[in-house]
């Protein structure tokens, strides 16, 4: 099996074979949580254009995403995940568009399979890619705002990869270096409103959900499929 990790937009679009489109800070994180909340379906849009007429066309629909990291005029939510623990999303369908992770998904348009990825989710991705056991797997990390690297997501790849090899992982030592690095922001005081606190912790639960979310192109427009991985005995 070929594991490569690649970066940004160019990395998306040079993805192949099976494709983990990742973006822990935080769109694939908060995703897993939205359906953890009951939510009954995601749409993941790139073009924040598309996320208001859908809400047009179908005002039951919940618009959820940012842009600069802050929730855009009329969202429902922004792309936090403390800020949903407490909403009732039970049977909604989310419009979800991020300036990084959902931007991945549009990208992508050569690879033949396409799940999210993130540390909440980290082992069943690892399960998942081992079930489907493909010739190619593709990590791509997003970064901030598809501009450069952070270090979450290039960690995240790294601990995939290196799970996948049977290496070491020091999960431990790799939030050490979040929190010093591109995860800073989330302790800033003047971020709170938007980048709470909270969420840096929610987006490193290691392997808090034992499912994939995987990209299904049926109908007009893209959603994530939730898949379920057995329980380990």
């Amino acid at each position: 099996m070929d594991i490569q990790i690649l970066q940004l937009i160019d990395g998306a679009k040079e993805a192949r074979g099976l494709t983990v489109i990742i973006d822990v800070f935080r769109a694939f994180s908060t995703a897993c949580y939205v359906y953890d909340r009951g939510a009954a379906q995601i749409i993941p849009v790139g073009n924040i254009e598309l996320a208001y007429r859908l809400k047009e066309q179908n005002p039951g629909y919940v618009l959820m995403g940012e842009r600069n990291e802050m929730k855009p005029h009329g969202f429902d939510f922004g792309n936090s995940p403390a800020l949903i623990q407490k909403a009732n999303l039970e049977g909604k369908t989310i419009v979800h568009t991020t300036s990084s992770g959902t931007q991945g998904i549009d990208a992508a348009a050569h690879a033949p399979e396409i799940i999210t990825g993130s540390f909440v989710n980290a082992g069943a991705i690892v399960n998942y890619i081992r079930q489907q056991n493909p010739d190619t797997v593709s990590l791509v990390c997003m970064g901030y705002a598809c501009e450069f690297p952070t270090d979450e997501d290039t960690l995240c790849a790294e601990y995939i990869r290196n799970e996948m090899k049977g290496l070491p992982n020091d999960f431990e030592k790799m939030v050490e270096i979040i929190r010093k690095g591109s995860g800073r922001r989330f302790f800033e005081a003047d971020k709170q409103e938007w980048a709470p606190s909270e969420d840096f912790g929610l987006c490193l639960r290691l392997n808090a959900f034992n499912f994939v979310l995987k990209v299904e192109r049926t109908g007009v427009h893209a959603f994530l499929r939730q898949i379920h991985l057995p329980a380990k005995t």
